[in-house]
């Protein structure tokens, strides 16, 4: 049986245990999704009054120089690299990551057909978070060349459709928003380019709760967002990185002005800045961007590796315990068990997953809910400890067993659910 005091203990022992203060959390809320939305970092609310009211507010226009404004999108890029195993000069924070996939496609695609013009397949999850999908299909509908987007639907299905030979591209998560399934990343990459296809990794939902390593892997390109693990603040500008053998092959569909080569010449046609500038549009979002810095800066001063060791130690203890705790109430995981292929969440299926979700939220449990009937738990080892999780689980035992979750306003959905 596992105790609370045992759970006491794994806090006082915990390495990690002091960046909890490094973030600013309400009292009296278990927060289980910084999968979706991360805390706010504790430094933020300083340096965003410092951002608007010194920068904006004082030096105008000329912050684009002394704050550097200009080179906020690779300076930002160049900490991100830390975290996912590549070098500086290789990432850029930019745009949006759905934004970010339109881009690297395009690029992958136009690659592939200076290549082999005959490889026509987009391979995509059909259980990818749908933006990915949307952003496939719609360019796919733009360039009309007769490509077409062939889905994942079973475990097999990735090394049935590479035996294609007309493979161009594969869009890939690393981490499932839904299940929280892990890919093999360096498993994955052999496989795809083994075939003579690309790789694209949609890092969502794992940069900051997983140790990655692109360049080792030799993967093609990645995007991602930094507001949910990173804790970069709500809409916070995305991450795109390049294998730098891509680089300076790059056709931009968006080629706006910050990618070009000399954007102050205020040339008449576009000439592509070299190296990963290019992936760059237009001018870009600097208060959200700005603010992005307070969460990576907290990273730093940590490692990948000892993040990962308590995600699992986590993970497993919520595993656990729902097992230990309510094991009568018909919740079916679909997480991994095996270290190998789990991410940094935990969920579990359930017939009125949203109705419980709601009513643990009133309780100040805070996860989330996606279709159909799934309950997810985000487990961030920055600012979540062992007491917890063992908090977070003895509420969801109460809300089953008082019926909390029978509540009708529990039944209303709200626009974002």
């Amino acid at each position: 049986m596992i105790t609370r005091e045992q759970c006491q203990v794994w806090d006082k022992e915990d390495p990690l245990a002091q960046f909890k203060n490094e973030f600013s959390l309400p009292k009296n809320v278990i927060y289980l999704d910084g999968n979706s939305l991360g805390a706010r970092p504790a430094k933020s609310l300083d340096l965003a009054q410092h951002v608007i009211s010194q920068e904006w507010g004082n030096d105008l226009i000329n912050s684009w120089n002394t704050a550097d404004w200009w080179g906020l999108s690779t300076r930002l890029g160049d900490k991100v690299a830390e975290l996912i195993g590549v070098n500086a000069g290789e990432t850029v924070i930019s745009d949006s990551t759905t934004l970010n996939l339109f881009k690297v496609l395009s690029s992958a695609v136009k690659i592939q057909a200076e290549k082999d013009v005959s490889r026509k397949v987009i391979i995509a999850e059909k259980d990818a978070f749908p933006t990915d999908i949307y952003i496939i299909e719609g360019f796919l509908d733009l360039i009309h060349q007769g490509y077409r987007l062939e889905l994942i639907e079973n475990e097999n299905d990735l090394d049935v459709l590479l035996n294609q030979s007309d493979v161009a591209v594969v869009v890939l998560s690393h981490v499932n928003y839904r299940t929280g399934y892990l890919y093999d990343m360096n498993d994955i990459n052999q496989k795809i380019h083994a075939q003579g296809a690309l790789i694209i990794w949609d890092l969502c939902h794992s940069v900051g709760a997983v140790p990655i390593e692109l360049n080792q892997t030799d993967s093609d390109f990645a995007i991602g967002c930094t507001y949910k693990y990173l804790n970069g603040g709500p809409g916070s500008p995305a991450l795109l990185w390049v294998n730098p053998k891509h680089h300076n092959t790059f056709w931009q569909p968006l080629s706006g002005w910050w990618g070009h080569n000399k954007p102050f010449d205020m040339a008449q046609n576009y000439e592509p800045a070299v190296g990963i500038r290019r992936y760059l549009c237009g001018t870009q979002s600097i208060i959200s961007m700005s603010l992005i810095e307070c969460g990576l800066d907290i990273f730093l001063n940590t490692s990948m590796d000892k993040i990962r060791t308590k995600s699992l130690k986590l993970t497993d203890l919520f595993m656990a315990l729902v097992e230990q705790e309510c094991a009568d109430f018909r919740f079916e995981m679909i997480t991994p068990v095996a270290h190998k292929h789990r991410g940094s969440h935990v969920s579990y299926k359930h017939q009125f997953g949203y109705e419980i979700i709601q009513a643990l939220i009133k309780r100040g449990v805070i996860g989330d809910y996606r279709e159909p009937e799934v309950l997810r738990f985000g487990i961030t080892p920055l600012y979540l400890g062992f007491v917890d999780i063992w908090d977070a689980v003895q509420h969801l035992k109460q809300v089953m067993i008082l019926g909390e979750w029978e509540n009708s306003e529990y039944q209303v959905r709200g626009q974002v659910t």
